[in-house]
């Protein structure tokens, strides 16, 4: 089968401070696209990260690059950026270990430009644009997700015991999100190897919601995935979301609320303000 390749560079200069910043996923740059508009690749944009790309997960899927996402261009509503559109399908960092830490003690800060489509039938209210869960277990690490009605949450899972959910396995709830409207949302975990605090954010850097957390260094997170909480080779497709991702990025350590508001603000800035 003749396949057409598609990859849009690299930028030599980050337009977001590095400092800290292990994962930078970004819809106009590093996306590999091939023949029928599926994205086999989203390179991560900090060359110095061991979490080099996001790549197609065929295992468990009947027919080959039906997980694979498609690439949406010059998005009026996004300022002419464009997205990636998941319709239960996911991307995966196959390093095991890179994104361990973020839970078990460092902390971490996430943001995402996103978008949600209604939600097709799956595991109840769990549709996740993101995640690194461990496959089996208690299922610890990090998950951001939405209800069946588009209702935003997240929440991390420590491994300490099993639930959906409890005060182990906390979940954060955001507002009830608009269909095919975009979102700056972001997560914050402070860090510490006690009980720490997690805080939500919408649009703006001030905490939507905020619970306790207990931290269990001892946790051994799996696979960080975009599109789908784990790489859930099982049941593809079964937790992910309906939705675009226009970027992703992670800092490996909690953002002070300066250097917070001043990402959201200038992300805000680049692709939701006219």
């Amino acid at each position: 089968m003749k396949i057409l390749f598609l990859t849009l560079t690299l930028a030599a200069a980050q337009e977001i401070p590095p400092n800290g910043l292990i994962l930078d996923l970004d819809a106009a740059k590093g996306v590999t696209v091939v023949e029928g508009g599926k994205v086999v690749s989203w390179q991560n944009q900090i060359a110095s990260s061991p979490a080099k790309e996001f790549i197609l997960q065929d295992k468990g899927r009947k027919e080959a690059r039906s997980g694979c996402p498609t690439l949406r261009k010059n998005i009026p509503s996004l300022q002419q950026h464009p997205s990636l559109v998941f319709r239960q399908q996911e991307l995966v960092c196959m390093d095991e270990d890179v994104f361990d830490s973020l839970t078990t003690g460092h902390g971490h800060t996430w943001m995402a430009i996103i978008a949600v489509h209604e939600q097709r039938a799956g595991l109840k209210d769990v549709n996740s644009f993101f995640g690194n869960l461990r496959n089996g277990g208690k299922y610890e690490g990090v998950w951001g997700c939405l209800n069946d009605d588009n209702t935003l949450w997240w929440g991390t899972r420590n491994g300490i015991t099993f639930g959906r959910f409890d005060g182990n396995n906390p979940r954060m709830l955001g507002p009830k999100l608009e269909t095919d409207q975009f979102y700056l949302v972001a997560g914050r975990m402070g860090a510490g190897k006690g009980t720490v605090a997690l805080e939500l954010f919408v649009n703006v850097a001030k905490a939507h919601a905020t619970v306790p957390f207990p931290v269990n260094p001892m946790a051994n997170p799996s696979r960080m995935a975009v599109g789908q909480e784990r790489d859930a080779i099982e049941h593809p497709g079964h937790e992910s979301f309906d939705g675009e991702i226009a970027r992703f990025l992670i800092w490996n350590h909690p953002l002070d609320d300066d250097a917070l508001r001043k990402t959201m603000d200038d992300l805000r800035k680049k692709y939701l303000e006219p």
